[in-house]
């Protein structure tokens, strides 16, 4: 449960119209398809113009039928709506499983409040001994925190009624007086924020990370195509967690928000998130689409491609915004390399990683119809043929022969990198110098 920030814009910049549309044959291991585009520089694109490929299927928005029985956005606990799957429980009782919220029990803090782990018997939901029954996170909100309440009954509300494999469970939620707590299944492996750029984390290998990439895709496809479709808001390393077999499961759904109904192409809100992962057009506009999500998404293939921070003060210059540092080389493949995680040690393949970053460039595109729907990165990420998800060493020189050399590279468009002892100071990454 990462911290969130509130952005509030005063002035509405207008968004740049649609660039000139066409078509493009996208030819990679996923097939040969044909998609609609639009291409061409305009006022919010980025330092070039590039094809952006978008289903030519029926659109999910534009199609979408007229909903009933919207999740409405909750005022007070009267409003929680009955859910089979969810308990109401004690805070004694919690109180007991967690060792009165002591600080050994600890495992985050966030916006919200604290997250603590405890201990659950699995058929009464009452205190167990440390080490026995079910594994817990109890989230408790901070007393007279005004930040949290809402947020607290949008969780009860949403996860109460939707359930799929990638998002994480919500076993209960207690509420006494002015105590508020949320109770989920623990994920022992914790966040994907903590994997990527904790210094003592074990670094993730490349297999891992696409197949962490594919969970959580899942998820937001799922609430995207969800009758009523719903607007996670919030997509960002910090809430997604794993559990022991790196299986991600999305998390924190206090700012989701149930979708257009009927003929509205949007929802107009206060405009929420964090600093990096938030939708350019939802920042100037506050018109708030699924589109914002698959941004998100975007930002989060960066980080996993590269191992850095959408934002980070600690580097210097265009380097602290991970978009406007990557962006260049995700444009020319032959230039890929100089920006993928160094931890990796070169050991990934080159197809797959060229398709990621193609799949991560199209989702920050800076226009909502420039982006694709989930579905469609989803259904890209799943189909990475199996011998591009192996982790094969980029560019292992040790191993290289010269009629490697003048042959075609095993990987289908990937790059050739020639064996040489000196490398100049122009191929070398912006880390080399």
């Amino acid at each position: 449960m990462g911290n969130w920030i509130t952005c509030c814009v005063r002035k509405r910049e207008k968004v740049a119209g649609v660039p000139k549309a066409g078509s493009l044959t996208f030819v990679n291991s996923i097939g040969t398809c044909e998609y609609a585009y639009y291409s061409g520089a305009t006022e919010h694109s980025l330092q070039s113009s590039h094809p952006l490929p978008v289903p030519t299927v029926s659109d999910h928005n534009s199609t979408r039928k007229k909903r009933t029985g919207i999740v409405p956005s909750p005022r007070s606990e009267s409003e929680i709506l009955s859910s089979p799957y969810l308990r109401a429980l004690l805070l004694s009782e919690l109180a007991k499983a967690t060792s009165n919220f002591h600080r050994d029990c600890l495992l985050g803090e966030g916006g919200f409040g604290y997250v603590y782990k405890g201990w659950l018997c699995e058929e009464t939901l009452t205190a167990a001994s440390p080490g026995s029954g079910l594994g817990v996170a109890v989230k408790k909100l901070k007393p007279r925190g005004l930040q949290g309440h809402k947020e607290w009954l949008s969780e009860v509300n949403y996860l109460g009624q939707l359930h799929h494999p990638n998002l994480v469970k919500l076993i209960g939620f207690c509420l006494e007086g002015e105590n508020r707590l949320l109770v989920y299944e623990f994920m022992p492996r914790g966040s994907l924020e903590n994997h990527l750029f904790r210094k003592s984390a074990s670094v993730l290998p490349w297999a891992t990370r696409i197949k962490v990439a594919i969970a959580a895709a899942r998820g937001l496809s799922f609430l995207h195509d969800a009758e009523p479709q719903v607007i996670y808001r919030d997509f960002k390393a910090s809430n997604i967690l794993l559990d022991l077999e790196f299986n991600a499961k999305l998390s924190d759904f206090g700012l989701a928000k149930s979708g257009p109904t009927g003929d509205h192409s949007h929802v107009s809100t206060q405009v929420m998130g964090t600093q990096g992962y938030t939708a350019p057009e939802y920042l100037a506009t506050g018109k708030l689409t699924a589109k914002c999500d698959v941004y998100s998404f975007g930002v989060v293939l960066l980080e996993l491609l590269t191992g850095r921070r959408v934002m980070d003060k600690k580097k210097a210059g265009a380097e602290q915004n991970l978009i406007e540092w990557a962006m260049p080389y995700l444009h020319d493949k032959k230039k890929l390399f100089r920006i993928m995680d160094t931890k990796l040690e070169g050991q990934y393949p080159r197809k797959a990683a060229t398709i990621a970053a193609t799949l991560a460039l199209h989702c920050v595109h800076p226009e909502a119809r420039g982006r694709p729907d989930m579905s469609f990165v989803l259904s890209a990420l799943e189909q990475l043929p199996s011998k591009y998800m192996s982790g094969r060493p980029f560019g292992d020189r040790r191993k290289m022969s010269k009629s490697r050399h003048k042959s075609e590279s095993p990987f289908p468009g990937s790059v050739r990198t020639k064996h040489t002892s000196h490398v100049s100071e122009s191929t070398k990454s912006p880390r080399e110098r």
